[in-house]
């Protein structure tokens, strides 16, 4: 079960309060297995989401460890607290990273406290915003912030891995892309396979590319590719240049496929990517995206350097 603050919850998977008594638990779990078995005409991902929500509260232990927010499945050396910022990871090779600047996911978990914080109330004295149990009973927009923030901040531990031919930038600001839309472009990539605009997303559902735009029930009317190519254009004009490509990074679970290619916008290819593919769509090149027009790429580094600005 992914650790995504839209994520259903195992009771909610099961279809019990949190409350529910063991007996209730039990009874709940075998129900929902016999309608999500396959052979009873279930579905194949429905009936492994009840297996894996069973293993989160199906014994004392379990349950009692899931409701204090740990992941009895995570490693070890995992944080208790699967939303709270994380801590820097070990290096386990010596090749050289690709240069990066600003904060994945700052701006976003700014926002996150702050709603957090105006949601509980005045006075209140919120000991851990990111307890998993006062995460859960937020309203959806507010865990949706911060699934950005965790998707961002996944984003760009992919794209540190791209080398040191590719510099990144994440968080620039910009107030492009609508109205009440974070005033910022996610990630900008630049390297020898051209410039591309991302954007980190987890909506809590699945996506797909329709006629170079986004669709799905998790989108509420979004129109995700008209934004960002609206952000990415505010960022790279002061430097003279335009993006080769625009990608939309989502958990694998939500994108059918690893990569989905749809067209292109103002010139840039579009496209769809799980976020485990992410490094290698990038290093190979997004079908269909234009070479950078001749503009040699340590130019437009330093463009983009002399004009980008951080949310």
């Amino acid at each position: 079960m992914p650790d995504s603050p839209l994520s259903a919850s195992p009771y909610e998977v099961l279809g019990v309060p949190a409350d529910a008594d063991a007996a209730q638990l039990r009874l709940a779990y075998r129900r929902a297995l016999r309608h999500a078995h396959p052979d009873t005409g279930g579905d194949a991902a429905r009936f492994h989401a009840v297996q894996a929500a069973w293993e989160l509260v199906g014994t004392p232990e379990a349950r009692a460890a899931f409701d204090r927010g740990v992941r009895t499945t995570a490693p070890s050396d995992a944080p208790h607290d699967p939303f709270a910022p994380a801590a820097p990871r070990p290096r386990r090779d010596s090749r050289p990273l690709a240069r990066s600047y600003g904060h994945p996911g700052g701006f976003s978990r700014e926002q996150y406290l702050a709603l957090i914080r105006e949601w509980a109330g005045r006075g209140v004295t919120l000991d851990d915003p990111y307890d998993p149990a006062l995460v859960r009973s937020a309203p959806r927009d507010i865990r949706h912030v911060l699934a950005d923030a965790l998707a961002e901040e996944e984003t760009a531990r992919a794209l540190s891995t791209l080398g040191i031919a590719y510099t990144v930038w994440h968080d620039l600001a910009t107030d492009a892309g609508g109205p009440g839309l974070p005033p910022k472009l996610d990630h900008l990539v630049l390297g020898p396979t051209g410039l591309i605009a991302i954007q980190s997303e987890d909506w809590g559902g699945p996506v797909a590319l329709k006629r170079g735009e986004l669709v799905g029930d998790a989108l509420a009317g979004e129109r995700p590719i008209r934004a960002l190519a609206a952000r990415a254009k505010a960022v790279t004009r002061p430097a003279k240049v335009k993006p080769t490509a625009l990608l939309v990074v989502v958990p694998d679970e939500h994108a059918a496929v690893p990569l989905e290619v749809g067209g292109t916008n103002r010139g840039a290819a579009v496209a769809l990517v799980r976020r485990s593919r992410l490094a290698s769509a990038i290093r190979d090149g997004i079908p269909g995206s234009p070479q950078l027009g001749g503009v040699d790429s340590m130019e437009v580094r330093a463009r983009l350097q002399a004009t980008v600005r951080f949310a």
